[in-house]
């Protein structure tokens, strides 16, 4: 799988997983200039902003471990946006969706809520 399939994969499998938690998928991949968010969904009033990694492997280690401060930052300020210019979202929390391939050829999903960056 290509790493852009591998991230579309892991993407629409972190939607379904949280649709099915009773989120609602108010966007996917929203872009502003050079900053994206991969989920935005709400829960109880809620947004929430969702971080997806997706690796085939975990050789050079956990999807989770691959966000950086620098990731980090371009996802507060992609946040700070969205809230900017959807002012009703009082309130607002970060997410992070880890997706990989097990040795054994099994996806593994962990969900990460309220990570503080």
């Amino acid at each position: 799988m290509e790493n852009k399939d591998t991230g579309i994969f892991g993407e629409t499998m972190a939607s379904n997983y949280l649709l099915n938690l009773g989120f609602e998928i108010v966007e996917r991949n929203w872009r502003y200039k050079h900053l994206e968010i991969d989920i935005i969904a709400t829960k109880e009033n809620l947004l929430h902003i969702v971080e997806v990694k997706t690796r085939s492997s975990i050789v050079f280690g956990y999807p989770e471990q691959m966000i950086n401060t620098h990731k980090m930052q371009f996802l507060k300020n992609a946040a700070a946006h969205y809230q900017y210019t959807n002012p009703q979202w009082k309130w607002m929390q970060f997410d992070v969706i880890a997706i990989y391939k097990k040795p054994t050829d099994e996806w593994a999903l962990d969900f990460f809520e309220d990570v503080y960056f």
